[in-house]
């Protein structure tokens, strides 16, 4: 049994100022001294970015559908390993999930963590009708415990006296008003707020903004009264290693044992092949298990980025390009041409998702790119959202053919493909893949498809290949 005091920040709905109250609450229980450790529900990568900033701590996501539920609490209890508190902060509104159901949302993630709520309400427009919302949202499934509210965007002493006046019959304790404050904003763009990666002074300042506005506005001590009363969780916490090697119970099938180290038994231990992560202001979406796992099969993970960096790092055997905005920085990524070429003609595996995929096409936006993957990617004005489960249909460093994954899209790019597809899914078929890459839309998380780093690292090449 492990005892970890815990918070679910929830809302009724998007919008609703739940990204504000728990950056704000991380932020300002790590300035009373305590080791925070900071959670996300669903697949999001940019609010844990401030998540980690308000924290000094990577920020964790914690998704039923894309890591399996039966591995949420053992990733929660990874990340929050020698913490005295956890902040989780929801999706959506409190009950909306995959579809028509609420699987993968944040009461469900609630449920599985048993951990109480703090629902976060706008209350502007509103007074006692915010009553009514917390009645519903409190009673609404007797397996989630609505513990307190916060209320946000409070106009006045007044309006936040009404607001509580409403409240005190619904036997739901209001542990904090939030006032409107128009100094505390965070820019938007086409997917969402800009990545803190992207705007690190500003976003240090933005958080601690926001740590000195619930710290005045919350009653912090009511808080960690509510998250101490979380029940102690009987679960073990996932591990790396047990992951990587494919022994957690779901090993990838037409694999080796996977282990890249000596076995104890004297034999000499094979060299650490270099795995090189796109990062910088371009590529800014990853989770902080992909890494884990790449080390713990074997690899030495180094960062490059493409924007700025002329060579892949010596020893480069693999390369991993996930996530992020290389359609605003499309003019940047097309005038390294060095890099360009160097990744146009490795020949070592590559893993590429979304923004990787774009770069690895011929053009983005009418700019050249890496020309590995046969397409044309360019901006659009449509939304593509949402939780897939695709089937693979070629052989690549990362998938054999009619094996399922489950990913998630989340772009405002199209890409017109000269070959493939890799995936085929509900939604259509996307991505390419051959002996050498795997690139598509998909956002994987590896901790969900055991084996997938040792697969990545089992095939790279000897780490003396580039200098």
């Amino acid at each position: 049994m492990v005892t970890i005091p815990r918070l679910v920040v929830a809302a009724p709905s998007s919008g609703s100022g739940k990204t504000t109250v728990a950056t704000g609450l991380m932020a300002a229980l790590r300035a009373r001294g305590l080791r925070v450790s900071p959670h996300k529900v669903g697949p999001d990568y940019i609010d844990p970015g401030y998540h980690a900033l308000a924290t000094g701590r990577p920020g964790r996501n914690l998704d039923p559908w894309l890591q399996g539920e039966e591995r949420v609490v053992p990733l929660f209890l990874h990340g929050s390993a020698g913490c005295e508190v956890a902040v989780v902060e929801g999706v959506m509104g409190l009950f909306d999930g995959r579809g028509d159901t609420d699987f993968a949302s944040t009461a469900h993630v609630a449920r599985l963590l048993d951990a109480p709520v703090v629902l976060v309400v706008d209350a502007a427009r509103q007074s006692r009708s915010v009553a009514a919302v917390v009645h519903g949202f409190a009673t609404f499934d007797p397996g989630v415990r609505v513990g307190g509210v916060v209320l946000n965007r409070v106009g006045s002493d007044r309006h936040a006296e009404l607001c509580r006046s409403a409240l005190a019959g619904v036997g739901v304790p209001v542990l904090g008003a939030v006032r409107r404050d128009d100094a505390v904003f965070t820019p938007s763009r086409h997917l969402g707020l800009v990545p803190a990666a992207e705007r690190r002074d500003e976003a240090v300042d933005a958080v601690e903004r926001l740590a000195a506005l619930v710290a005045g506005s919350c009653d912090l001590d009511a808080l960690m009264r509510l998250a101490r009363s979380a029940a102690p969780l009987d679960a073990s916490a996932w591990d790396p290693l047990t992951a990587a090697t494919g022994d957690d119970g779901r090993r990838m099938a037409g694999d080796g044992d996977g282990r890249a180290a000596d076995d104890g038994g004297g034999r000499a231990r094979r060299a650490r092949p270099v795995v090189a992560v796109a990062g910088g202001a371009a590529f800014t979406f990853g989770y902080a298990e992909h890494v884990e796992l790449l080390r713990a099969a074997g690899a030495d993970v180094v960062t490059f980025d493409p924007l700025r960096d002329e060579r892949l790092p010596p020893g480069t055997a693999a390369l991993v390009i996930g996530g992020g905005f290389p359609e605003v920085y499309a003019a940047e990524l097309a005038a390294n041409t060095p890099l360009r070429t160097q990744v146009a003609t490795f020949d070592g595996p590559i893993a590429a998702e979304c923004a990787g995929l774009l770069y690895l096409c011929d053009e983005l936006d009418g700019r050249r790119m890496c020309g590995r993957v046969p397409g044309r990617a360019s901006m659009t004005s449509k939304l593509t959202l949402g939780y897939r489960e695709a089937v693979a249909l070629a052989r690549t460093p990362l998938t054999r053919p009619g094996e399922r994954v489950r990913g998630h899209e989340f772009h405002r790019t199209t890409v017109e493909y000269a070959a493939g597809p890799l995936f085929r899914h509900e939604g259509g078929a996307d991505g390419y893949g051959d002996p050498g890459v795997t690139a598509s839309y998909l956002h994987l998380h590896w901790a969900g498809t055991p084996g997938t780093a040792q697969r990545l690292v089992s095939s790279s090449r000897s780490p003396s290949v580039l200098r």
